[in-house]
């Protein structure tokens, strides 16, 4: 056995890893669970298995059933944002390992056997041209030497203190994608959500929208009715009739914008674009109580998972600092083998080595100094960015509390609106028919009315989003939806 002392001008494997543990963005093992949420319903579209894995799913025949439930479960589950990120933990989980296995022993075996012929001859070896006492000069030039041998070799690294650390920012490393994921997850909710909402406000616009129609080829016929009775005129009809046609130019409108929306939402839920779906949830409205602002904040540095990512690359980025600093010191491995070697279908003997080697950097300071910058800079900026982010939170709380107080108020505003302009269309009405007055009013309060529905489609979509925007603003929109819109 022997002892080798080998300086070394630097680790190669440590700036490189280095450099990509500061940076990750990934990870997959040692991390949080998602919270729960509702199991997705048995799938009802067909799917096609494309090479190398890939499920492309197919439109059924028919609407699909869909509730709000429904539409978060599949976005989370089939939403490209989330797929990607789900690979992007495999890729990163896969690096992690080979920054870990640097700390673990390295064991192989090897066996071989050859089979040589050898020209001693050419080598300059001839018969008669040694002599040596007791040695049979005159020995053939042209020999065959057959040799077998197995060992077991190990690998390993006694004492490398900046591998250690690198392990250590692996582990971080592994959890910074965790979160990326979770936060995308609240993303994909938020949207669906939100896309949900907005489809149903366009539902609720065309059934206004039918309603209003009807009440038009209504009055329509009593102005035609009363023309040809000899009590009414004939631009009573022409005001009906625009009234009528102006209300279908309406409805189109509202099932294009409709039909258009339902589309961005299969693709928000990885859906085929051409799916048709039935809406089978209401516009939700309940009274929501707010959170006192300490106690939503705090809420929020828990779950805000962006704020956790964040807060997972800057420890990586300190133990990387870490690994950097502690590149001046030494590292001490260990190399050796045990094996027999021997001629073929001959005698065998034990053969080892065994060496220990001890290395470290010399003229290397320039490099280690500009490392340590590099990594003391990454530090910093991610402190910085992580105290912005908490700023950036409470501003995102207080701004969605306030959109949340403004738009309850707005809606119990256009509730009366829509009573209040009910009635006024009731009352003009009731003159129409009874002769007292021609259909010019009937009409205006008719786009009264129609205003005035629209506003609290309109008004109650912007409540129920801004209570999932705080939702999300909180860092629970993917598992507290529910009570956020009062479901």
């Amino acid at each position: 056995m022997r002892l080798e002392f080998r300086p070394s001008m630097t680790w190669k494997h440590l700036p490189a890893a280095a450099l990509w543990l500061s940076v990750a963005a990934a990870s997959l093992a040692q991390q949080p669970k998602p919270e729960e949420l509702p199991s997705a319903p048995e799938p009802q579209t067909p799917v096609v298995r494309l090479e190398g894995g890939v499920v492309v799913e197919r439109a059924t025949p028919g609407a699909l059933p869909l509730s709000i439930d429904d539409a978060i479960v599949r976005g989370l589950e089939h939403n490209i944002g989330i797929i990607l990120d789900l690979q992007n933990q495999k890729s990163v989980h896969g690096q992690v390992l080979q920054v870990k296995n640097n700390l673990l022993p390295s064991m192989t075996a090897t066996a071989k056997t050859s089979t040589q012929q050898i020209n001693l001859a050419a080598l300059g070896f001839k018969p008669g041209a040694i002599a040596i006492p007791g040695f049979d000069s005159n020995f053939p030039t042209i020999i065959k030497v057959d040799v077998t041998s197995a060992q077991l070799n190990l690998n390993q690294q006694l004492f490398n203190v900046p591998a250690y650390y690198l392990y250590r920012a692996a582990q971080r490393a592994d959890d910074v994608a965790s979160w990326t994921t979770l936060n995308e997850r609240g993303v994909v909710a938020l949207n669906v959500g939100t896309q949900y909402l907005r489809a149903l406000a366009d539902q609720s616009e065309i059934e206004n929208a039918r309603a209003l129609l009807k009440a038009d080829e209504v009055a329509l016929n009593q102005a035609v009715a009363q023309h040809d009775a000899g009590v009414g005129t004939n631009l009573d009809v022409l005001r009906a009739r625009v009234q009528l046609q102006t209300q279908q130019q309406t409805l189109i409108n509202d099932e294009n914008i409709f039909a258009k929306d339902k589309i961005a939402l299969n693709r928000l839920m990885g859906m085929p674009a051409e799916q048709d779906l039935n809406l089978t949830d209401a516009a939700p409205y309940a009274e929501f109580a707010a959170l006192p602002l300490e106690q939503a904040m705090s809420l929020a540095f828990e779950r805000r998972k962006d704020l956790r990512s964040l807060q997972a690359q800057m420890d990586v980025a300190d133990r990387t600092l870490k690994a950097v600093k502690y590149e001046r010191l030494p590292s001490l491995s260990f190399d050796g083998y045990y094996g027999v070697l021997g001629e073929t279908h001959g005698l065998y003997h034990g053969v080892f080595s065994a060496t220990g080697k001890l290395s470290f950097p010399i003229f290397q300071e320039g490099q280690l100094r500009g490392e340590r910058e590099v990594a003391q800079s990454q530090v910093s900026g991610l402190r910085q960015q992580v105290q912005s982010l908490k700023v950036t939170i409470e501003q995102q709380i207080r701004s969605a509390m306030l959109d949340v107080e403004a738009t309850s108020e707005q809606v119990k505003v256009a509730q009366s609106n829509v009573a209040l302009a009910t009635q006024a269309l009731q009352d003009t009405t009731d003159r129409f028919s009874a002769g007292i007055d021609d259909n010019l009013p009937v009409v205006q309060a008719q786009a009264t009315l129609a205003s005035a529905q629209s506003r609290l489609v309109e008004t109650l979509y912007q409540y129920n989003q801004a209570k999932l925007t705080l939702a999300r603003n909180t860092g629970v929109v993917e598992t507290q939806y529910k009570t956020y819109l009062g479901r």
